[in-house]
């Protein structure tokens, strides 16, 4: 790290990845420097060691820097981090996006924490580029309206506030024109997007509004969604080769009393329901998950249907999240599984994930792929196909470009392709 210079290191969600470039581009602006900015994930019990994890190590490795945590670990317990000896500043989730907050950086006002509820509207901060990335991530919304038993998130974010259409039209055009060929639609909740805005657009519907008025856009994607929201309006949208066919589903669980007792929208019959049937409309659609293993009063049972779900609907992207209380939230006081237990179904999980993603890459081989290159290594590219399958080009192509190539093999959960 070098002197001087403002780092920012982001953690957990691609929210964050967007926020740390708003972030980036107001500090520039500003006349701070030398600081390491740790923008905070509270996503789980290891997440937030993560935090601490990075606290130690940016003093070790950069002494002279002083250290901000912000994020939703700091939105959340202020005072935990302000205790920390070698953290400077903490710098909340609506804080951190403001201007003002970076020119008036002051020793005297060590904790920029305010109410997170209380802010009803979200910042028009124009991105114009996401230094290091291949992909630009747009905001489209903020927090959420739900209080799943396990989740602390909300109390980070807020309730859910929504970007107007235009506003992330103009932004979605701005950075296309400035050469990026794809585009992820992040937030919290994003399948809650509009429901606060005039007229209650949906998220179907921002994307048709998208595809529409930006017709140069490449490739879009969308980052977790929730089956319980999906409309008449997204079935249309996946004739549109410009939407990529790799979705994330918000599944946490495939057993019904388990889902209830996490207060999850929907069944397991919806999840089976909705993977055949966005198969029926685009076959070659491949589906992630986020799933919980070991979650409180989980029995072997129940821990079965998480597993079978991953067969039947073959979810291959997978990513497993071992159960840990948070302080805070309703599941933290209902009877706790074993930490032993939950460590070995989450093996399960993963072992599960992997058998499906090594059928998905045998599938590949003969097909063709759309890449998008991320990094340039030792006369090699890499980057992600459409399925969001690591994928490796033996030739030298430019970070950002999009290589249409054929897939010949795979070694180590990567694909192999040949420009065509």
């Amino acid at each position: 790290m070098k002197k001087n210079r403002v780092d920012i290191i982001n953690l957990g969600c691609r929210l964050n990845i967007f926020e740390g470039e708003v972030m980036n581009t107001l500090i520039k602006k500003s006349d701070i420097k030398n600081y390491t900015i740790i923008n905070s994930c509270a996503v789980t019990e290891q997440a937030e060691k993560k935090v601490l994890y990075e606290i130690r190590k940016s003093k070790k490795y950069s002494p002279d820097k002083k250290i901000i945590v912000t994020g939703c670990a700091a939105q959340i317990n202020p005072k935990k981090y302000s205790k920390i000896s070698n953290v400077d500043f903490v710098i909340g989730n609506k804080e951190k996006l403001e201007s003002s907050t970076w020119n008036n950086l002051s020793d005297n006002d060590p904790i920029k924490v305010n109410n997170i509820f209380s802010d009803n509207k979200l910042h028009n901060n124009l991105i114009e580029k996401f230094e290091g990335k291949s992909r630009a991530y747009i905001e489209i919304q903020q927090g959420c309206d739900h209080r799943c038993t396990f989740c602390i998130i909300p109390f980070g974010r807020g309730n859910n506030r929504s970007v107007p259409v235009g506003v992330i039209v103009n932004r979605i055009t701005k950075l296309v024109d400035n050469g990026y060929n794809e585009i992820v639609l992040t937030g919290v909740d994003i399948t809650d997007y509009g429901k606060d805005l005039p007229g209650k657009p949906n998220l179907f519907q921002l994307i048709k509004r998208i595809l529409n008025l930006v017709p140069q856009l490449k490739q879009l994607r969308l980052s977790s969604i929730d089956c319980a929201e999906i409309n008449d309006d997204f079935w249309p949208l996946l004739s549109d080769k410009r939407m990529m066919p790799h979705f994330h589903l918000s599944l946490q669980a495939g057993n019904d009393l388990i889902l209830k007792r996490m207060k999850r929208r929907h069944n397991n019959k919806q999840v089976i329901d909705f993977c055949k049937k966005i198969r029926s409309f685009r076959p070659d659609v491949v589906l992630g998950a986020d799933i919980i293993a070991g979650f409180p009063t989980e029995t072997e049972i129940m821990f079965k249907d998480s597993l079978s779900m991953i067969e039947e609907c073959n979810l291959t992207h997978l990513h497993i999240f071992p159960y840990s209380p948070r302080e805070g939230t309703p599941a933290a006081r209902m009877p706790q599984v074993p930490r032993e237990i939950i460590k070995k179904r989450a093996k399960l999980l993963r072992e599960a994930g992997n058998k499906e993603m090594k059928k998905l890459l045998k599938k590949q081989i003969g097909n063709y792929a759309s890449v998008l290159v991320e990094e340039v290594k030792n006369n090699s590219s890499f980057g992600k196909s459409q399925h969001f399958i690591k994928t490796k080009i033996d030739k030298k192509i430019n970070i950002g470009q999009i290589i249409n190539c054929k897939i010949t093999d795979f070694n180590d959960n990567i694909l192999k392709g040949n420009i065509i």
